[in-house]
Protein backbone atom coordinates (compact mmCIF):
# COMPACT_ATOMS: atom_id res chain seq x y z
CA UNK A 1 0.00 0.00 0.00
CA UNK A 2 1.70 3.49 -1.45
CA UNK A 3 0.50 5.58 2.35
CA UNK A 4 0.65 8.84 0.72
CA UNK A 5 -1.47 8.05 -2.94
CA UNK A 6 -4.08 6.74 0.00
CA UNK A 7 -3.89 9.91 2.02
CA UNK A 8 -4.15 12.36 -1.22
CA UNK A 9 -6.93 10.10 -3.02
CA UNK A 10 -8.80 10.34 0.12
CA UNK A 11 -8.60 14.30 -0.03
CA UNK A 12 -10.08 14.22 -3.51
CA UNK A 13 -7.05 16.49 -4.64
CA UNK A 14 -7.83 18.04 -8.19
CA UNK A 15 -5.36 21.05 -9.84
CA UNK A 16 -5.47 22.78 -12.67
CA UNK A 17 -2.47 25.40 -14.48
CA UNK A 18 -4.35 29.21 -14.51
CA UNK A 19 -1.23 31.23 -15.23
CA UNK A 20 2.33 31.14 -18.00
CA UNK A 21 3.67 34.68 -16.04
CA UNK A 22 6.60 36.40 -18.95
CA UNK A 23 8.17 38.60 -15.73
CA UNK A 24 10.21 41.50 -15.85
CA UNK A 25 11.64 43.63 -13.23
CA UNK A 26 10.92 45.55 -11.88
CA UNK A 27 7.09 43.16 -11.12
CA UNK A 28 5.51 42.23 -7.69
CA UNK A 29 1.64 41.28 -6.99
CA UNK A 30 -0.06 39.78 -4.07
CA UNK A 31 -1.93 36.07 -4.31
CA UNK A 32 -5.26 36.52 -2.14
CA UNK A 33 -6.37 33.88 0.00
CA UNK A 34 -6.98 30.29 -1.35
CA UNK A 35 -10.99 30.72 -0.44
CA UNK A 36 -11.03 33.99 -2.49
CA UNK A 37 -9.21 32.42 -5.28
CA UNK A 38 -11.44 29.89 -5.09
CA UNK A 39 -14.22 32.07 -6.22
CA UNK A 40 -12.29 32.65 -9.60
CA UNK A 41 -10.64 29.16 -10.29
CA UNK A 42 -12.87 26.46 -8.56
CA UNK A 43 -16.16 27.28 -7.41
CA UNK A 44 -17.01 25.92 -4.16
CA UNK A 45 -13.91 24.21 -3.28
CA UNK A 46 -12.95 23.79 0.16
CA UNK A 47 -9.39 24.15 0.04
CA UNK A 48 -7.21 25.72 -2.45
CA UNK A 49 -3.46 25.30 -2.37
CA UNK A 50 -1.15 27.37 -5.00
CA UNK A 51 1.79 26.17 -6.40
CA UNK A 52 4.15 28.31 -8.57
CA UNK A 53 7.13 26.55 -11.26
CA UNK A 54 9.69 29.15 -11.94
CA UNK A 55 11.01 27.91 -15.34
CA UNK A 56 13.48 30.71 -16.15
CA UNK A 57 14.92 33.84 -13.61
CA UNK A 58 14.51 33.67 -9.87
CA UNK A 59 11.58 35.79 -7.84
CA UNK A 60 11.05 36.21 -3.65
CA UNK A 61 8.29 34.51 -2.26
CA UNK A 62 6.72 35.49 0.78
CA UNK A 63 3.77 34.61 3.00
CA UNK A 64 1.93 37.21 5.48
CA UNK A 65 4.16 37.21 8.42
CA UNK A 66 7.02 34.52 6.98
CA UNK A 67 10.43 35.62 5.86
CA UNK A 68 11.19 36.14 2.65
CA UNK A 69 12.18 33.16 0.25
CA UNK A 70 14.69 33.18 -2.90
CA UNK A 71 13.77 31.01 -5.70
CA UNK A 72 15.69 29.80 -8.40
CA UNK A 73 14.97 28.25 -11.91
CA UNK A 74 14.04 24.68 -11.50
CA UNK A 75 12.40 25.48 -8.21
CA UNK A 76 8.31 25.26 -6.99
CA UNK A 77 7.14 27.75 -4.73
CA UNK A 78 4.47 25.82 -2.65
CA UNK A 79 1.80 27.45 -0.73
CA UNK A 80 -0.38 24.74 0.07
CA UNK A 81 -2.91 25.90 2.97
CA UNK A 82 -3.61 28.64 0.51
CA UNK A 83 -2.33 31.68 2.37
CA UNK A 84 -2.41 34.86 0.88
CA UNK A 85 1.63 35.65 -0.57
CA UNK A 86 3.77 38.23 -2.40
CA UNK A 87 5.67 36.94 -5.53
CA UNK A 88 8.14 39.04 -6.98
CA UNK A 89 11.45 40.30 -8.83
CA UNK A 90 11.72 41.96 -5.17
CA UNK A 91 9.34 42.32 -2.14
CA UNK A 92 10.28 46.19 -1.53
CA UNK A 93 8.00 47.99 -3.96
CA UNK A 94 4.06 47.99 -3.44
CA UNK A 95 2.61 44.89 -4.20
CA UNK A 96 -0.76 44.84 -6.61
CA UNK A 97 -3.32 42.69 -6.42
CA UNK A 98 -3.36 40.03 -8.64
CA UNK A 99 -6.36 40.40 -10.50
CA UNK A 100 -4.54 43.42 -11.59
CA UNK A 101 -2.39 41.35 -13.43
CA UNK A 102 -4.34 38.64 -14.85
CA UNK A 103 -8.01 37.61 -14.99
CA UNK A 104 -8.07 33.91 -13.49
CA UNK A 105 -10.48 32.24 -15.66
CA UNK A 106 -11.09 28.47 -15.04
CA UNK A 107 -9.87 25.84 -16.54
CA UNK A 108 -8.22 28.52 -19.28
CA UNK A 109 -4.62 28.51 -19.03
CA UNK A 110 -3.53 32.28 -19.59
CA UNK A 111 -0.31 33.89 -20.65
CA UNK A 112 0.84 37.27 -19.90
CA UNK A 113 3.56 39.40 -19.88
CA UNK A 114 3.98 41.59 -16.85
CA UNK A 115 6.19 43.94 -14.87
CA UNK A 116 8.95 46.65 -16.49
CA UNK A 117 12.03 46.10 -18.55
CA UNK A 118 14.27 44.59 -16.17
CA UNK A 119 15.75 40.61 -15.54
CA UNK A 120 13.05 38.17 -17.49
CA UNK A 121 11.54 35.39 -14.63
CA UNK A 122 9.17 32.64 -16.48
CA UNK A 123 6.44 31.74 -14.10
CA UNK A 124 3.78 28.67 -14.56
CA UNK A 125 0.83 28.92 -11.70
CA UNK A 126 -1.47 26.18 -10.91
CA UNK A 127 -4.09 26.03 -7.99
CA UNK A 128 -4.99 22.45 -6.18
CA UNK A 129 -8.23 21.75 -4.89
CA UNK A 130 -8.84 19.42 -1.64
CA UNK A 131 -11.51 18.86 0.69
CA UNK A 132 -11.27 20.02 3.97
CA UNK A 133 -13.99 18.94 6.01
CA UNK A 134 -11.75 15.80 7.54
CA UNK A 135 -8.33 16.22 9.13
CA UNK A 136 -5.81 15.01 6.34
CA UNK A 137 -2.41 13.74 7.62
CA UNK A 138 -0.12 15.19 4.82
CA UNK A 139 -1.57 18.61 4.92
CA UNK A 140 -1.59 19.02 8.42
CA UNK A 141 1.94 18.25 8.51
CA UNK A 142 3.16 20.85 6.05
CA UNK A 143 4.72 24.29 6.08
CA UNK A 144 2.45 27.35 4.95
CA UNK A 145 5.07 28.13 2.56
CA UNK A 146 8.15 26.53 1.11
CA UNK A 147 9.87 25.20 -1.84
CA UNK A 148 10.87 21.82 -3.82
CA UNK A 149 14.10 22.13 -6.28
CA UNK A 150 11.99 19.94 -9.20
CA UNK A 151 14.80 20.18 -11.68
CA UNK A 152 17.61 18.15 -9.25
CA UNK A 153 14.72 15.60 -9.10
CA UNK A 154 14.85 12.49 -11.11
CA UNK A 155 11.13 13.03 -12.31
CA UNK A 156 12.06 17.19 -12.54
CA UNK A 157 12.72 16.88 -15.99
CA UNK A 158 10.10 14.58 -17.33
CA UNK A 159 7.67 16.89 -15.31
CA UNK A 160 8.99 20.27 -16.49
CA UNK A 161 8.60 19.15 -20.12
CA UNK A 162 5.18 17.95 -19.75
CA UNK A 163 4.54 21.65 -18.45
CA UNK A 164 5.91 22.99 -21.20
CA UNK A 165 3.91 20.86 -23.77
CA UNK A 166 0.80 22.00 -21.61
CA UNK A 167 1.33 25.69 -22.16
CA UNK A 168 2.10 25.21 -26.33
CA UNK A 169 -0.61 22.62 -25.97
CA UNK A 170 -3.11 25.21 -24.35
CA UNK A 171 -2.00 28.01 -26.69
CA UNK A 172 -2.66 26.30 -29.64
CA UNK A 173 -6.00 25.36 -28.09
CA UNK A 174 -6.10 21.52 -28.89
CA UNK A 175 -8.89 19.40 -27.94
CA UNK A 176 -8.19 17.72 -24.71
CA UNK A 177 -5.58 20.60 -23.83
CA UNK A 178 -7.65 21.28 -20.43
CA UNK A 179 -7.53 17.54 -19.26
CA UNK A 180 -3.59 16.91 -19.82
CA UNK A 181 -2.92 20.46 -17.96
CA UNK A 182 -5.00 19.00 -14.96
CA UNK A 183 -3.33 15.50 -14.85
CA UNK A 184 0.04 17.42 -15.31
CA UNK A 185 -0.49 19.96 -12.23
CA UNK A 186 -1.56 16.88 -10.48
CA UNK A 187 1.66 15.10 -11.00
CA UNK A 188 3.36 18.35 -10.23
CA UNK A 189 1.72 19.06 -6.70
CA UNK A 190 2.29 14.96 -5.72
CA UNK A 191 6.03 15.28 -6.80
CA UNK A 192 6.76 18.82 -4.93
CA UNK A 193 5.02 16.89 -1.68
CA UNK A 194 7.43 13.51 -2.36
CA UNK A 195 10.09 16.34 -2.74
CA UNK A 196 9.22 18.25 0.67
CA UNK A 197 8.86 14.62 2.86
CA UNK A 198 12.54 13.17 1.21
CA UNK A 199 14.01 16.81 2.37
CA UNK A 200 12.87 17.16 5.72
CA UNK A 201 15.56 16.90 8.87
CA UNK A 202 16.25 13.40 10.06
CA UNK A 203 14.49 14.97 13.68
CA UNK A 204 11.49 16.38 12.50
CA UNK A 205 8.63 14.49 14.07
CA UNK A 206 5.07 14.20 12.44
CA UNK A 207 3.79 11.53 10.02
CA UNK A 208 5.39 12.36 6.85
CA UNK A 209 8.48 11.55 9.25
CA UNK A 210 6.41 8.66 9.46
CA UNK A 211 6.69 7.95 5.90
CA UNK A 212 10.10 7.82 6.24
CA UNK A 213 10.60 5.53 8.92
CA UNK A 214 11.15 1.67 7.71
CA UNK A 215 8.91 0.21 10.49
CA UNK A 216 6.50 3.05 11.31
CA UNK A 217 5.72 2.81 7.32
CA UNK A 218 5.08 -0.35 7.16
CA UNK A 219 2.45 -0.15 10.60
CA UNK A 220 1.04 2.41 8.77
CA UNK A 221 0.91 0.52 4.75
CA UNK A 222 -1.13 -2.59 7.21
CA UNK A 223 -3.52 0.01 8.60
CA UNK A 224 -4.37 1.57 5.61
CA UNK A 225 -4.56 -1.82 3.60
CA UNK A 226 -6.97 -3.09 5.78
CA UNK A 227 -8.59 -0.44 7.85
CA UNK A 228 -11.51 -2.60 8.74
CA UNK A 229 -9.16 -5.49 9.95
CA UNK A 230 -9.39 -6.14 13.58
CA UNK A 231 -5.71 -4.63 14.33
CA UNK A 232 -4.09 -5.00 17.80
CA UNK A 233 -0.85 -2.91 18.21
CA UNK A 234 0.62 -6.79 19.17
CA UNK A 235 -0.89 -7.94 15.67
CA UNK A 236 0.84 -4.48 13.60
CA UNK A 237 4.10 -5.42 16.09
CA UNK A 238 4.61 -9.17 14.63
CA UNK A 239 3.46 -8.34 10.80
CA UNK A 240 6.57 -5.19 11.16
CA UNK A 241 9.02 -8.15 12.89
CA UNK A 242 9.75 -5.47 15.95
CA UNK A 243 8.38 -5.67 19.24
CA UNK A 244 5.43 -4.57 20.42
CA UNK A 245 6.90 -2.04 22.92
CA UNK A 246 9.52 -0.68 20.43
CA UNK A 247 6.61 -0.30 17.80
CA UNK A 248 4.25 1.56 19.67
CA UNK A 249 6.87 4.20 21.00
CA UNK A 250 8.11 4.70 17.58
CA UNK A 251 4.73 5.23 16.13
CA UNK A 252 3.95 7.78 19.24
CA UNK A 253 7.05 9.42 18.58
CA UNK A 254 6.66 10.22 15.09
CA UNK A 255 3.14 10.30 13.89
CA UNK A 256 2.25 12.03 17.51
CA UNK A 257 -0.83 9.63 18.60
CA UNK A 258 -0.51 5.63 19.45
CA UNK A 259 -1.17 3.11 16.75
CA UNK A 260 -4.83 2.18 17.34
CA UNK A 261 -5.63 5.99 17.82
CA UNK A 262 -4.45 6.55 14.43
CA UNK A 263 -6.07 3.97 13.34
CA UNK A 264 -9.30 4.85 14.54
CA UNK A 265 -8.96 8.60 12.72
CA UNK A 266 -8.47 7.09 9.44
CA UNK A 267 -11.20 5.13 9.83
CA UNK A 268 -13.14 8.03 10.53
CA UNK A 269 -11.50 10.35 7.51
CA UNK A 270 -12.12 7.19 5.21
CA UNK A 271 -16.50 6.80 6.62
CA UNK A 272 -16.81 10.94 6.21
CA UNK A 273 -15.24 9.86 2.37
CA UNK A 274 -18.10 7.19 1.98
CA UNK A 275 -20.79 9.39 3.57
CA UNK A 276 -19.77 12.49 1.13
CA UNK A 277 -19.56 10.30 -1.93
CA UNK A 278 -23.20 8.25 -2.07
CA UNK A 279 -25.84 7.17 0.47
CA UNK A 280 -25.11 3.69 1.24
CA UNK A 281 -26.54 3.23 4.99
CA UNK A 282 -24.85 3.45 8.11
CA UNK A 283 -24.65 -0.38 8.94
CA UNK A 284 -22.87 -0.80 5.34
CA UNK A 285 -20.19 2.28 6.23
CA UNK A 286 -20.11 1.32 9.63
CA UNK A 287 -19.43 -2.20 8.82
CA UNK A 288 -16.71 -0.92 5.58
CA UNK A 289 -14.91 0.73 8.07
CA UNK A 290 -14.13 -2.09 10.69
CA UNK A 291 -17.60 -1.54 13.27
CA UNK A 292 -19.74 -4.61 13.75
CA UNK A 293 -22.19 -2.10 15.01
CA UNK A 294 -23.80 0.88 14.26
CA UNK A 295 -23.80 2.17 17.49
CA UNK A 296 -20.46 1.95 17.94
CA UNK A 297 -19.33 3.59 14.45
CA UNK A 298 -22.20 6.69 15.16
CA UNK A 299 -19.99 6.97 19.02
CA UNK A 300 -16.96 7.01 17.34
CA UNK A 301 -17.79 9.43 14.72
CA UNK A 302 -19.04 11.60 17.24
CA UNK A 303 -16.30 11.93 19.47
CA UNK A 304 -14.26 13.03 15.96
CA UNK A 305 -16.28 15.10 14.17
CA UNK A 306 -18.78 16.19 17.30
CA UNK A 307 -21.99 15.32 15.34
CA UNK A 308 -23.48 11.52 14.78
CA UNK A 309 -22.94 10.58 10.92
CA UNK A 310 -26.25 11.05 9.96
CA UNK A 311 -26.28 14.79 11.09
CA UNK A 312 -22.79 14.86 9.36
CA UNK A 313 -24.14 14.29 6.22
CA UNK A 314 -27.13 15.90 6.46
CA UNK A 315 -25.56 18.85 6.90
CA UNK A 316 -22.75 18.71 4.20
CA UNK A 317 -19.64 19.35 6.48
Amino acid sequence: MDVLSDVLRSIRLEGALFLNGDMHAPWCFKVPKGRDMAQLLRPGAQRLAICHLVLQGECWAQVEGGEPIRVHAGEVIAVPHGDSHLLGSGLHQAAVDVAHVVNPRAPELERIRYGGNGERTVLVCSWFAYEGDAPNPVMANIPRLFTTPLRSRPAGPWIEQSVNFVLTDAALRTPGSEMVAAKVAEVLFAEVLRGYIESMPANNPGWLAGLRDPHVSRCLALMHNEPARNWTVDALAQETHISRSVLADRFAELVGVPPMQYLTRWRMILAAGMLRKDQCNLARIAEGVGYESEAAFNRAFKREYGVPPGAWRHNGS
